[in-house]
C-alpha cells in the first residue's frame, strides 16, 4: 500500500505541490498578460482600486516614510561626526532613501497592507461562489478581478514609494534642522546633489516590479483559495509571505543590475 501511495508523486508530496503551484503561478501571470490587452477595459474599477489601494495607504506610508527620515538620520549622524564628515549627511540620506529605502519601506508596507487585503477579498469570494455566480452572468471575473487590481497596484505603489522618499527627506531635515538649523533649500539641494537619473529610474523600475509583484501574488492566492474561512485565512498569509520573500529577491536582482550599467 505505501508502494503504490509512493508512486502516486513525481518526486514526494511536497515538491510535487511546490512545483504544480509555480506552473500555476506562471499560466495565471501569463493570463494575466493576455487579458490585460483585450476589450473591455474596466478604468471606473480600475480608478476605484487605486483610491483603495493608494490614498488609503497614503498616512501609514506618511507616518512610516517621516520615522524612517528621522531615525536614519540619527543613526548616521554620529558615524559621519566621528570622520568630520556631518555636512555629507544630507547627500547620504538622500542617496539612501530614494535608492532603496523609500521603495522597500513603501513595499513591505503594501504587501502586508494591500496584498492581503486583495487575498482575503478575492478568496472570500472564491469560497462563497461569488465568481462562479459572476461567471454565470457573463461577466469575465479574472479580467474584472485580478487584472484591475493588478493593474492598480502597478500604478499606485510607485506613486506611494516618490511619496514615501519625498516624506522621508521631509524627516531627515526635520533632524538636521533642529541640529544645525540648516534650510530646507540647501538641504533638498545638498539631498539631490549625487542622485542621478539613473538612481531615479531604478527606483521607479523597483516599485513598478513590487506592485506587480504584490498585486499578482494577493490575486492569485485569493482566486485560487480552498477549505472555507480557513483557507481564506492560509491565502492570505502565504500571499503576505510570498510577496515579502519575491520583494527582497527582486531589490537584490535589480540592485545587481543597476549597479552593472552604473559602471559599465
Amino acid at each position: 500500500m505505501n508502494t503504490l501511495e509512493t508512486k502516486k508523486y513525481l518526486f514526494s508530496k511536497g515538491i510535487d505541490s511546490y512545483l504544480e503551484g509555480v506552473h500555476k503561478g506562471y499560466q495565471f501571470t501569463v493570463r494575466f498578460f493576455k487579458e490585460a490587452f483585450i476589450l473591455p477595459f474596466h478604468w471606473r474599477e480600475i480608478i476605484n482600486q487605486c483610491f483603495e489601494i493608494g490614498l488609503k495607504s497614503l498616512s501609514l506610508i506618511t507616518l512610516t516614510g517621516f520615522i524612517v527620515g528621522v531615525v536614519f538620520t540619527k543613526q548616521s549622524r554620529p558615524s559621519l561626526e566621528t570622520f568630520g564628515a556631518v555636512s555629507w549627511l544630507p547627500s547620504l540620506i538622500g542617496i539612501a532613501i530614494v535608492r532603496a529605502l523609500g521603495p522597500l519601506v513603501t513595499a513591505l508596507i503594501c504587501a502586508g497592507k494591500v496584498g492581503s487585503s486583495i487575498s482575503a477579498e478575492l478568496g472570500s469570494m472564491k469560497v462563497t461562489e461569488q465568481i462562479e455566480a459572476m461567471e454565470v452572468s457573463a461577466i469575465n471575473p479574472f479580467k474584472y478581478l485580478v487584472v484591475t487590481r493588478v493593474i492598480a497596484t502597478t500604478i499606485s505603489i510607485p506613486v506611494l514609494a516618490l511619496y514615501c522618499s519625498f516624506i522621508g527627506l521631509l524627516g531627515s531635515y526635520y533632524n538636521v534642522h533642529n541640529e544645525e538649523m540648516t534650510s530646507l533649500e540647501i538641504f533638498y539641494k545638498n539631498a539631490f546633489s549625487n542622485i542621478s537619473f539613473l538612481d531615479i529610474f531604478s527606483s521607479v523600475t523597483k516599485s513598478i516590479v513590487y506592485g506587480f509583484t504584490i498585486g499578482i501574488i494577493g490575486c492569485y492566492k485569493g482566486f485560487f483559495a480552498t477549505q472555507g474561512t480557513r483557507g481564506v485565512g492560509k491565502a492570505t498569509n502565504q500571499a503576505v509571505i510570498l510577496a515579502i520573500f519575491l520583494i527582497f529577491f527582486e531589490e537584490v536582482v535589480i540592485v545587481q543590475v543597476v549597479n552593472w550599467i552604473r559602471y559599465f
